[in-house]
């Protein structure tokens, strides 16, 4: 057992790394399930290469909610626009997920369809303080950021009912790369936090559960939970949302870096961050800090 999941584990750092499927529709590479969807569009966003839906139920994969879903094809978005009601193929991997194909379909749009993007409170800059916040562990502790003084702290946030296996899951396949890499080049300073904005669901059992399903040694990597407001208050620093939609929830992505003097150093705001970019900039605070 012990050698299948150390195989497993080198396969998730290797898909990480770079080592990625070409996401083709048809041949091969990865097995693929491509889902027929329709929905209605709420944002067009070229920039970040994505379109937000609110999308119908998708039959043993997810219920009906508002996404946020890759487009690698940028002509696909062009003739679009928000509120346009379309139908699309949504392709899936076991690592990845993108709209294959998108059309616009004739129909009314329901007013009560309309879902309000929840309001970003007001994040915190790089260079500011990061507050003290407390959560509780995977192991029923309590923990607070203070108790990291004097390390950098890599924060990210998930759910583990996540569907879309290039949201959540990819945030904690980047952390396990992480965990790794940062174990060789930096041991004992840096510690990662995954926080969950599921609290009904996410228990510390759970927490637990998933943890242990990415080889999280709690030395180097908490997962956290506390009670809603906790959540959200931690949440608002860095600018994350997040709305339940039923058994799932609607949320964006931030991943931030704290230094070692409790201050905001960077915060990724999708999830097209890499391992090694998160590294590098940790050498340079680590460089910093020696020569400080």
């Amino acid at each position: 057992m012990k050698i299948v999941h150390r195989l497993f584990l080198l396969a998730v750092v290797c898909v990480v790394l770079g080592c990625r499927y070409s996401g083709q529709l048809a041949g091969p590479g990865p097995r693929q399930t491509v889902y027929e969807v329709k929905g209605v569009v709420r944002e067009v966003n070229p920039a970040e290469s994505t379109l937000t839906i609110q999308h119908e139920d998708v039959p043993g994969f997810m219920p009906a909610m508002t996404m946020s879903f890759a487009v690698k094809d940028p002509t696909l978005m062009q003739k679009l626009a928000a509120d346009d009601r379309v139908k699309f193929q949504l392709a899936v991997t076991e690592t990845d997920s993108w709209i294959a194909s998108i059309a616009k379909i004739p129909g009314l749009i329901e007013p009560s369809t309309a879902s309000a993007k929840p309001s970003e409170g007001p994040a915190l800059e790089p260079g500011q303080v990061v507050p003290n916040f407390a959560l509780i562990d995977q192991d029923g502790r309590t923990i607070q950021l203070h108790d990291y003084r004097g390390q950098v702290v890599v924060v990210t946030f998930i759910f583990t009912r996540c569907p879309l296996p290039n949201y959540c899951p990819l945030m904690s396949r980047n952390f396990l790369v992480l965990q790794e890499e940062l174990r060789k080049q930096f041991p004992v300073k840096v510690h990662l936090l995954s926080i969950s904005f599921d609290p009904a669901h996410d228990t510390t059992a759970v927490l637990k559960e998933y943890a242990g399903n990415y080889g999280a040694n709690p030395k180097d990597w908490s997962f956290a939970t506390g009670t809603p407001s906790q959540i959200k208050s931690v949440a608002t620093l860095f600018g994350l949302t997040y709305e339940m939609q039923g058994v799932s929830i609607t949320h964006n992505l931030r991943t931030a870096l704290i230094g070692p003097n409790g201050r905001l150093v960077h915060v990724w705001k999708s999830n097209t961050w890499q391992p090694r970019e998160v590294a590098d900039m940790i050498q340079g605070i680590q460089l910093v800090t020696v020569g400080g």
